[in-house]
Order: structure tokens, then sequence, then C-alpha cells
């Protein structure tokens, strides 16, 4: 089996007319994630933490995460679904949700999700969540996004306080890097 990214996209955007986008993109990204080998041959096999943009249209963004060994992304929403399918490593999901009647935005856990290879997880409009890879290797994962990942206002919460703020995407990309510097630095 082979993975073919141009495939992914036409399934994906024809999955976009169904009634529940979200669903039917996950079944087309469990069907790609089902055997990770393909991907790595295809992809090349993760070796620093990057944002890998593989499609990006108003409607529909494709994607291939590589979270560095011990990496963590703050809290985040996207505005928009996602699908998320890993086929390498382990990412740790930490789920929020709004505090009530909080003035600065803060969040709170609200549960938690593990994902290894092969696995899948839809992500509605309204999720904020943060991810950590906890392991010692690079985690890998098949993004898939309904819109333009890089062009949805959204929030991102800071890790310190949970304070509301909007989505920086430069330092998020910059947190990748950060990632990528302490990492080869050893």
């Amino acid at each position: 089996m082979t993975f073919d990214v141009e495939r992914i996209v036409a399934d994906c955007s024809g999955a976009l007319q169904e009634s529940t986008p979200s669903q039917a993109v996950a079944e087309i990204t469990r069907r790609a994630v089902a055997d990770p080998r393909a991907i790595v041959e295809r992809l090349g096999a993760p070796n620093h933490g990057q944002i890998e943009r593989l499609y990006v249209s108003d409607t529909l963004t494709v994607l291939n995460v590589v979270w560095a060994p011990k990496m963590t992304l703050m809290p985040h929403n996207h505005n928009m679904w996602a699908v998320i399918g890993v086929y390498g490593g382990r990412e740790d999901n930490i789920f929020w949700r709004r505090c009530k009647d909080d003035p600065n935005g803060r969040v709170e856990a609200a549960g938690a999700k593990s994902l290894g290879p092969r696995d899948v997880r839809p992500l509605g409009e309204s999720i904020i969540h943060s991810v950590t890879n906890p392991t010692m290797q690079y985690t890998a994962a098949i993004h898939i996004y309904g819109g333009n990942f890089f062009e949805m206002e959204r929030s991102q919460w800071d890790p310190e306080h949970l304070e509301e703020h909007p989505y920086d995407v430069e330092a998020n990309l910059r947190i990748f890097e950060d990632a990528n510097a302490m990492w080869h630095a050893k």
C-alpha cells in the first residue's frame, strides 16, 4: 500500500460535501494511517519537529505534524473541525473547557486522550486542547482541518495562567524550532 497525498486530498475534498465531513475524513485518515511504513516511505522518517504543509486551501488543510521528543504545545483551539491520525510515536492530548464567568477567558482541564500509531481522533469545532509528546522519540501524525489552518482566527492560552490570547501562528512555529534546537544540541 502506498501513501498518496493527492488521493487523500481528493478524497477529503469530496468528503466536505458529506453531512458530517469530519466523520468521513476520519475514515479516510484511518485508511491512511493503517500502514505507517507507507507514510514514512513517502514523507521520510521523522527526524525533526515540524508542521509540513501537504495541502492548504480555504476549505481544507492537510499537514504532516512531527513533534520533537518531550515537546508540548500550549492549549489552543482551531475554530474548525480537525482529524488527527498518528503514524509514529505517541501524543497526549489534554482537553480543556472554558471556566464559567471568568473575565480572562481562563480554561480548566476537562479530560485527556493518548494517541499512538494507527489511532485517529476527530476534534469538534469548539475543542480546546494541548498536545505533548511524552516520549524520547519523534511523534508523527497526519492532521486534517476543515478550513485554512494558517488563516483561521482562533485562541491560545498561556501555559502559566491559562488566560486566553489571540493565536499566534509564528510563535507556535517557533516552539517547533526551539524544540529542534534543544533536541539537536544534546
